[in-house]
């Protein structure tokens, strides 16, 4: 449902609550005859909850709080809560009312007369306390469920009540509640805590850190389902339901920003290939990080295999000719594969399928709930992109190439003798006990050593072994570079690559050269280019799209053309050989763009503990903060600091 829908909900609440009649008997009080309340003061919109802020919780500029999507509702639960309250309204069911129903209670205290408003709670008189007991004990339930009672009692234990004062447990739902607010408002609107959980952009950003992502950068989104717990992204961890509810749903829009992202920034995005995933209970987020649309490419070509008897044996001419059956009849290995996994089955190739295991199936995630990824922008919109032998060209010209990109070598052993003991005891390479990261691979005696290093590693390294003779690391050869003809099987492999076509030869280190999709501009639509913008067409923009023997249909009407609806980027991890990005799963909308990253406030080690020098890291530009900057951070700090507690 719209936000138009639950914004009309906020201004037609007082109304329904016949806030009108209350409004009489607040008038009746000293703090009514102090602001001249009147009735028709209920139909005001804003000024109505203006007033009942202020003569309830003394909080009048909380109705600032009203305008914005993700808070919008809690502050008018808050109002009416706060408003039936202020007429004696304690108890628990009456607070289940307050803040689920409001208005049959609104109503019943509009027509008793000898229910008036209320002076504040005497927390010295224990009727009193024992009538708001279990209300207030709610309250601080759905502000943190469980916890909020635990720290209360623990704090409890170690502090006495003053004489006089309110009880623990209002004390913490109070302060829970603007504090929940207050995470929401800054978490959507400001900057957003991250913490790198893959090394696909080591050696620039390393697994364990902690960062801040600066939304004000390129404008924060207006949240797409603001309906959201705002402590977790898309998840509560360990019960392992969403933390979010998608009843409003809003489109998308960005509120203006102090820049656009530039070539190079690093920059974290909401992961477009995130809008379906498998749901596995064993983890908190289900199976973050893995492409669903890779995986049903994997799992349709291994059922193919499996079927088809091609496991584990040398391909002949004859099983040749069933891989071109593959290749004709691929949407129904592919149906196979969605279905399969609908259904909760692990893809047929992982160990959870062979230990009989299953899962709970596909969820959908809207855009703003998708996992968090960061990466490095190497295209804007408009610019041509090109790779060739791991080198990426932009515009013609090679990308520029910053100190910490790891990129992966061979190294012949004829020419030289490496160990990884004085390789990471000279040079600092290292290789991660759960092999996450892996700086040094020796392999066999026919293989090279393959070294995953800076370019400052690998010229201290050709320095102290002048010997060593370096080539491009090739993970998988490209038969377009090759100019020879491909068997049926590496036609299969192309799947692995974006665009995810048969007939589009892209390898992590060879990809053929495109521009980036750039807003209202207009591109000829063929059968040999469509690949490259299905998912644009269909999944990003919202259109249908068929694509027929006597054409493509978008929408329903044959056209050879389409013009894009919105900006597109291309982001790569500065690990270049370890990192799923846009050679995986291709362009990343501007609906998905979350923020730039901005600055390493801490960084644990999963392996080797805390890194202090990696501590407030300025990770957007390259070197430290200049003086200009920290003065504006530390502005924005103080400012935020002082406009919530203006509001509180």
């Amino acid at each position: 449902m719209s936000f138009i829908y639950f914004y009309l909900l906020i201004l037609v609440n007082p109304i329904l609550a016949q806030w009108n009649k209350l409004f009489v008997k607040l008038a009746e009080t000293e703090d009514g005859q102090k602001m001249g309340i009147q009735p028709h003061h209920a139909y005001i919109p804003l000024y109505n909850y203006y007033i009942v802020f202020k003569i309830t919780n003394k909080k009048p500029f909380w109705t600032v709080l009203l305008l914005f999507p993700g808070v919008h509702l809690v502050m008018m639960i808050v109002a009416n809560l706060s408003l039936v309250r202020r007429f004696g309204k304690f108890s628990l069911s009456e607070t289940l009312q307050g803040i689920f129903f409001p208005y049959y209670l609104t109503h019943q205290i509009s027509k008793e007369e000898k229910c008036v408003p209320v002076v504040d709670t005497n927390w010295n008189n224990a009727k009193e306390l024992e009538d708001r007991k279990w209300g207030d004990h709610l309250v601080l339930f759905l502000c943190l469920p469980v916890l909020g009672h635990a720290l209360q009692f623990l704090f409890s234990m170690i502090s006495k009540r003053k004489a006089g004062s309110k009880t623990g447990v209002k004390e913490w739902g109070d302060s829970l509640v603007f504090a929940l607010i207050a995470a929401t408002v800054i978490r959507s609107y400001v900057f957003e805590p991250f913490q790198i959980p893959t090394g696909s952009m080591e050696k620039t950003m390393l697994v364990g850190d902690f960062l801040f992502v600066n939304k004000l950068a390129y404008g924060p989104k207006v949240p797409v389902t603001p309906l959201s717990y705002p402590l977790v992204h898309n998840n509560v961890p360990w019960v392992n339901i969403p933390s979010y509810l998608t009843i409003e749903k809003g489109s998308y829009f960005r509120l203006p920003g102090f820049g656009k992202i530039k070539p190079y920034d690093i920059v974290v995005f909401n992961y477009p290939s995130g809008d379906t995933a498998v749901y596995d209970p064993r983890i908190p987020n289900g199976l973050m990080g893995h492409d669903y649309h890779g995986i049903i490419n994997q799992e349709a070509t291994w059922q193919f295999r499996i079927k088809n008897g091609l496991l584990s044996k040398g391909v002949n001419q004859s099983d040749s000719l069933k891989f071109v059956d593959f290749i004709n009849n691929i949407d129904a290995w592919r149906t196979l594969a969605r279905t399969n996994l609908s259904n909760g089955v692990f893809p047929v190739y992982s160990q959870e399928y062979a230990e009989g295991m299953t899962h709970d199936g596909l969820i959908y995630r809207p855009v703003d709930k998708r996992e968090n990824y960061i990466k490095r922008c190497i295209g804007v919109p408009g610019d041509a992109i090109e790779i060739k032998a791991a080198t990426v060209y932009r515009n013609g010209k090679p990308a520029k190439i910053f100190d910490h990109m790891a990129f992966k070598w061979d190294v012949s052993k004829a020419s030289t003798t490496f160990t990884y003991q004085e390789l990471s005891d000279n040079f600092g390479l290292e290789n991660a006990p759960d092999g996450s990261r892996m700086d040094f691979e020796e392999g066999d005696s026919t293989s090279p050593y393959v070294l995953n290093i800076t370019p400052l590693e690998k010229q201290k390294i050709q320095e102290a072994y002048p010997t060593a003779k370096f080539s491009v690391h090739i993970d998988r050869p490209s038969y377009t570079v090759e100019k020879r003809t491909p068997s049926p099987e590496e036609l299969i492999e192309n799947l692995e690559c974006f665009p995810k076509d048969f007939y589009v030869n892209n390898t992590m280190t060879d990809f053929q050269q495109f521009t980036v999709p750039k807003k209202g501009a207009t591109v000829t639509l063929t059968d040999q280019n469509i690949a490259w913008y299905r998912r644009i067409i269909s999944a990003y923009e919202g259109h249908t799209l068929e694509e027929k023997e006597d054409g493509i249909y978008v929408d329903g009407v044959k056209t050879n053309q389409y013009t894009f609806g919105m900006n597109y980027y291309w982001m790569m991890g500065d690990n270049r050989y370890n990192s799923a990005d846009s050679r995986v799963w291709g362009f990343v909308p501007e609906d998905h763009i979350v923020g730039r990253a901005s600055l390493v406030w801490f960084s644990n080690s999963p392996y080797k503990g805390i890194r202090a020098e990696r501590i407030l890291k300025n990770v957007s530009q390259e070197g430290a903060f200049t003086a200009l900057q920290w003065l504006g951070f530390a502005f924005g700090v103080v400012l935020l600091i002082l406009v919530f507690k203006f509001l509180a």
